[in-house]
C-alpha cells in the first residue's frame, strides 16, 4: 500500500487547482481555433466574407455565473470594422443568432450591411429576434432553417413595450396619469416612430413604397407580443425574400458555441446523424414458395413424396 506524505497530498491539491483553472481557458482557445477554421472554409467555398454574430448564454470562467449576451455597441463596432475590411464587390454572409439588443447598435449594423455594394445574405439557423430581425431586413436574402424564426421589432423601454405605454394615455384621463408616465409615453411614441422609419428605410429598395410602409407598421407597431415568432411562411407572406437552403457548415459552427454547462442536460440524444431506414420489401409468390417451414418432430407434411 502506497502512503502519501502531507507534502505530496498538498502538491496534488495545487496541481488539481491549476488544471481546473487552465481547463476552461484551453477549451475556449480550442473552440476559437475551430470556429475560425470553419469560418475560413465557408469563406473559401462561398468566396465571401463571413461574419458571425452569435449570442448565447455563457458563464464566467472561474465563478460559473451565467452571462446573457445581446447586441451592443461593441458588436456594432466589430461588424463595421469587418465590413470596412471587405472589398466593395465581395459578398457578405452574416450568420445571426441573437435575442436582440440595443436599437442603436442594431440600426448601425443594418445600415452598414445595406450600404455594402456586394450581395448580403443573412443566415438564421435558430432565431434572430427584435434587433436581430432589424439586421436581417437589410439583407438581399434571408436564409432560415425551416423551423427558425424572426420577431417583431417594436421598441421596449426598460421592461415595458413602447406600444403598451402609449396605450395608457389613450385609455385613461390625462389628469389621472402621473407626470412620469406622460413623459414615458412621449418617449415611447418617439421610439415607435424612429423604429418604423428605420424599417421602412431598410425595405425601401426591396418592396414597393406602399408595401414597405405597411410592413414597417406591422413589425414595429406592437401588433404582437415582443417574443412572437415570425416563421418562414409568415416572413414570405410579408414580402421578404426568404430561402431555407441552409449550408451544413453553419449548423456545425453553431455546435462550436456551447451553452453554459449545467449539472444535468435538459436535452439529450445520440449526437450522430442517422440514415433513413430502408423499407422492407414484401416477399413475392416465388419467394414464399421457396421458403421451407420448420416442422415439429412427428408432424406430417415435412417431406414431399
Amino acid at each position: 500500500m502506497i502512503h502519501l506524505s502531507p507534502m505530496s497530498v498538498l502538491d496534488l491539491f495545487w496541481f488539481f487547482i491549476i488544471i481546473s483553472a487552465l481547463q476552461p481557458m484551453l477549451q475556449r482557445r480550442w473552440l476559437e481555433v475551430a470556429r475560425l477554421r470553419l469560418l475560413r472554409e465557408l469563406e473559401r467555398r462561398r468566396t465571401s466574407r463571413v461574419i458571425a454574430m452569435i449570442h448565447r448564454q455563457e458563464t464566467m470562467s472561474l465563478l460559473g455565473f451565467p452571462i446573457f449576451r445581446y447586441i451592443d455597441i461593441h458588436d456594432s463596432e466589430e461588424v463595421l470594422r469587418a465590413i470596412r475590411l471587405t472589398p466593395p464587390e465581395m459578398p457578405i454572409d452574416f450568420i445571426l443568432h441573437t435575442p436582440g439588443g440595443l436599437v442603436l447598435a442594431a440600426e448601425q449594423i443594418a445600415r452598414a450591411l445595406r450600404a455594402h455594394p456586394g450581395r448580403v445574405t443573412v443566415f438564421v439557423p435558430h432565431y434572430a429576434m427584435s434587433g436581430g430581425t432589424l439586421i436581417a431586413l437589410a439583407a438581399d436574402e434571408i436564409v432560415m432553417d425551416p423551423h427558425a424564426v424572426l420577431g417583431p421589432v417594436d421598441p421596449q423601454l426598460g421592461s415595458w413595450p413602447a406600444a403598451s405605454i402609449v396605450q395608457v394615455l389613450s385609455r385613461k384621463n390625462i389628469n389621472e396619469v402621473e407626470d412620469q408616465t406622460i413623459i414615458l409615453a412621449d418617449v415611447a411614441q418617439k421610439a415607435l416612430r424612429q423604429v418604423k422609419e428605420a424599417v421602412r428605410e431598410l425595405l425601401s429598395d426591396k418592396l414597393p413604397s406602399e408595401r414597405a410602409e405597411e410592413v414597417a407598421e406591422i413589425l414595429s407597431s406592437g401588433r404582437w407580443t415582443h417574443d412572437y415568432p415570425i416563421t418562414v411562411e409568415e416572413a414570405r407572406a410579408l414580402g421578404l425574400r426568404v430561402s431555407t437552403e441552409m449550408p451544413r457548415e453553419i449548423y456545425a459552427l453553431m455546435g462550436l458555441y456551447p451553452q453554459a454547462p449545467q449539472q444535468r442536460p435538459s436535452v439529450e440524444y445520440v449526437p450522430i446523424p442517422y440514415r433513413p431506414p430502408i423499407p422492407a420489401r414484401p416477399p413475392g409468390r416465388t419467394e414464399r414458395r421457396s421458403h421451407s417451414c420448420p416442422m415439429r418432430p412427428g408432424s406430417s407434411g415435412g417431406t414431399f413424396r
